[in-house]
């Protein structure tokens, strides 16, 4: 069996990496950590967690861990947003050109990130464009959380059926996933970190997948891990 480090955005990415990742992975020869929040920022040597604002401490987090683990037979991994990425963060400018390119762009970024990393057991993942995408593969599970809220729950299915995928919904300010739950359940905004896991879990990793092919490609990664643990994981 190998290992994963997860560095989560926040708390909401914790519990769903900790509660439905952590189970299906097993299956597949990978043991997940429990979870941490990524570094957003080292103030008088202590680190702040969560929320993932300046590029650099997160860098500098997830090199902390990547020298104390040395072995081949474990890897490191993020859940970071797309939606207020930090400006800092490597290849923001040049990926600009490909806003139109959802799909594209986030490869590009994906890949400015590994390579300034710089370490092949490092698997870089930023979701398009956060987290509550995933929630649009079937927002029927509201209802589990917000009875007589019919007609709210019918708009977010009206907004994942406008999209070929709700990794589409974009990462404007009042338009991102988040923002677009809220502004029909406003409650959500401060349950997240539980409402938003156990949505999630309720879909179904795989409606979640089928609906997201961004995300799908990423736990189709990690689920080869054991078929590619390294003896030499120098860079």
């Amino acid at each position: 069996m190998v290992r994963l480090r997860l560095f989560a955005e926040g708390p909401t990415e914790q519990t769903f990496a900790d509660a439905v990742l952590k189970r299906h992975l097993a299956g597949f020869g990978v043991y997940l950590h429990p979870p941490v929040l990524i570094a957003h920022a080292k103030k008088k040597g202590k680190v702040h967690r969560g929320g993932g604002r300046r590029y650099l401490a997160m860098k500098n987090d997830i090199a902390r861990f990547l020298a104390q683990e040395k072995g081949g037979d474990v890897f490191f991994t993020t859940m970071i947003d797309l939606y207020a990425i930090p400006s800092d963060f490597p290849g923001l400018a040049d990926a600009e050109k490909l806003r139109h390119l959802p799909d594209k762009r986030v490869e590009f970024l994906e890949g400015a990130f590994g390579n300034d990393i710089g370490d092949r057991r490092f698997i870089p993942y930023i979701q398009l464009h956060e987290y509550e995408a995933y929630l649009f593969s079937d927002p029927t599970w509201f209802g589990f959380f917000y009875d007589h809220h019919e007609k709210q729950i019918a708009a977010l299915k009206a907004i994942a059926a406008a999209v070929a995928t709700p990794e589409l919904i974009d990462d404007g300010q009042h338009s991102a996933p988040s923002k677009r739950i809220i502004a029909q359940l406003p409650d959500y905004a401060d349950a997240k970190p539980v409402v938003g896991p156990q949505v999630a879990e309720l879909t179904g990793l795989a409606v979640i997948r089928a609906k997201c092919p961004h995300f799908s490609a990423w736990v189709s990664r990690l689920e080869t891990l054991q078929s590619t643990k390294m003896e030499d994981p120098s860079p």
